[in-house]
């Protein structure tokens, strides 16, 4: 398989696109102040030029990140060149995709359900509609989908939606005969120079080996910069028309309302949504559970990709539009080499306070199994997966180790009494526990935007295990990282 080669963006300082470099580093005080708000990456595109990036260590550039429903852009991406190609006609319905499901939709709702409709979430449900989809007795999520009856005419009302999405994924992949990160790749990745190798990009697929589409892509930072750059070119790169001719400005338009009683609690939200993609208070943006945001400034001639774990999307979205989007405009022309000085040493909160910890080679057990148990059960599973045990031992490039068992393969990651660690995908901070006694670790899983933090009582050899946020898909722990097949 070939993959596309990296070609980075260009450089400049914030100062000579008529950034401010203050205005920046006010928006990072900002987040660092926030509760609840933990930044992991941020590249900030003006005028074609990378004038600001930076990486919370220990998550660094060249790592991918799960970014959730961005893959939603992505799949849309996808349908736009397959519809250019002529493979996929947006007025044609979802069902004539699906021809052998004929039979088994009779709903005239669900057989009149259009491209265009699930593309924007329009399909007349009026509720998410997976969990009940995944009961088919067939296992078929499309068929489970098609047999529930829209609550109203398709196009009519807005209902976030996952099955809408893996249908758009499953008509892409049946016209095209390939996966769509094999789709994308001549067409998207290799001529905006994105490298898309096992290990740089990833997508969680199903078990027939289709990548679910409304979800599960694992990408860099910078790959998410690149893409929301060629939306605000219009679809061009290079002078070369990479996205049909228009397509942006379809995909991006509103084509059904998304007003809902959260409005005010959650205003982007409420603007409006395109093809897999909303409407925000300044421009649009593609959106991921735990604020991961490709954020398309068209007014500015800027694009914002940020990569965080923060429960609440709209929190990370209002510090960006009190903060940052000031700064695109302001014109300063001092702070640069400040500002690159800060952005070259972010790192997630180190703990000093309570001084250095002592490892002791110990095995643990579970305070109560079904405490440390965590609610994410893999999809279409009945029981959820629970870390079952932990150890600590001698070994590893750093002396000490620690081993997190969950019934699959372990997890294995190096220990250190101070700062951050790094094996593999994963990074450990160890540090006494909250009343100075046995010891904390928080593990970081770095190509997600999760954190596990574990509370060990070696006395009486005992753990609590609790996640930040807990993880919407969730393979074995050994596996919470890009796909590498």
């Amino acid at each position: 398989m070939t993959t596309a080669q990296s070609v980075p963006l260009p450089r400049s300082t914030p100062s000579q696109q008529g950034v401010s470099a203050a205005g920046i580093s006010a928006f990072l005080d900002a987040v660092a102040s926030r509760d609840g708000v933990e930044p992991h990456s941020l590249v900030v595109v003006k005028s074609g030029t990378v004038v600001a990036e930076g990486w919370w260590a220990p998550y660094t550039p060249q790592q991918p990140a799960l970014v959730y429903s961005i893959s939603k852009s992505f799949t849309a991406t996808a349908l736009g060149l397959a519809v250019a190609e002529g493979l996929v006609d947006l007025d044609a319905t979802v069902l004539s995709y699906f021809p052998e499901l004929d039979a088994d939709v009779t709903n005239e709702r669900a057989r009149s359900m259009k491209v265009r409709h699930v593309a924007a979430m329009a399909s007349g449900h009026q509720e998410e509609t997976l969990g009940a989809a995944e009961l088919d007795e067939t296992g078929n999520i499309i068929r489970g989908f098609l047999r529930i009856p829209p609550d109203e005419e398709p196009g009519s009302v807005f209902a976030y939606n996952q099955p809408c999405t893996m249908a758009l994924a499953q008509i892409v992949q049946r016209t095209s005969g390939s996966g769509l990160l094999d789709y994308l790749r001549p067409r998207l990745f290799e001529p905006l120079g994105i490298d898309d190798s096992p290990g740089q990009m990833g997508w969680i697929t199903d078990p027939q080996g289709r990548e679910i589409g409304y979800s599960g892509l694992h990408v860099t930072t910078e790959a998410l910069a690149k893409v929301g750059l060629l939306y605000l070119q219009g679809g061009v790169w290079e002078g070369k028309q990479v996205l049909p001719e228009g397509w942006v400005e379809l995909a991006t338009q509103v084509h059904v309302g998304t007003e809902s009683e959260d409005a005010e609690e959650a205003p982007d939200c409420a603007l409006g949504y395109g093809f897999q993609i909303w409407r925000s208070q300044h421009g649009y943006r593609f959106d991921g559970a735990f604020a991961q945001f490709v954020i398309v400034l068209p007014e500015h001639d800027a694009v914002v990709a940020i990569t965080s774990q923060t429960p609440i999307n709209q929190a990370l979205l209002d510090e960006i539009w009190a903060h940052l989007v000031p700064a695109l405009t302001a014109g300063a022309r001092e702070g640069d080499a400040e500002l690159a000085e800060r952005l070259a040493g972010l790192t997630l909160p180190v703990v000093t306070e309570r001084g250095v910890p002592t490892f002791t080679a110990t095995s643990f057990e579970p305070v109560d199994v079904a405490q440390v148990s965590s609610i994410y059960p893999v999809s279409g599973a009945s029981e959820a997966r629970a870390v079952t045990e932990v150890e600590i031992r001698e070994g590893g490039p750093t002396g000490w180790e620690i081993v997190i068992g969950d019934g699959g393969v372990d997890v294995i990651a190096s220990l250190a009494p101070s700062g951050w660690v790094t094996t593999g995908a994963v990074a450990t901070q160890t540090t006494p526990g909250k009343d100075h006694d046995g010891l904390r670790i928080d593990v970081v899983f770095l190509e997600t935007p999760h954190g596990l933090v574990l509370e060990l009582d070696p006395a009486g050899q005992k753990f609590g295990a609790v996640w930040e946020t807990e993880p919407l898909h969730l393979p074995p722990l050994a596996e919470l990282r890009a796909p590498r097949a």
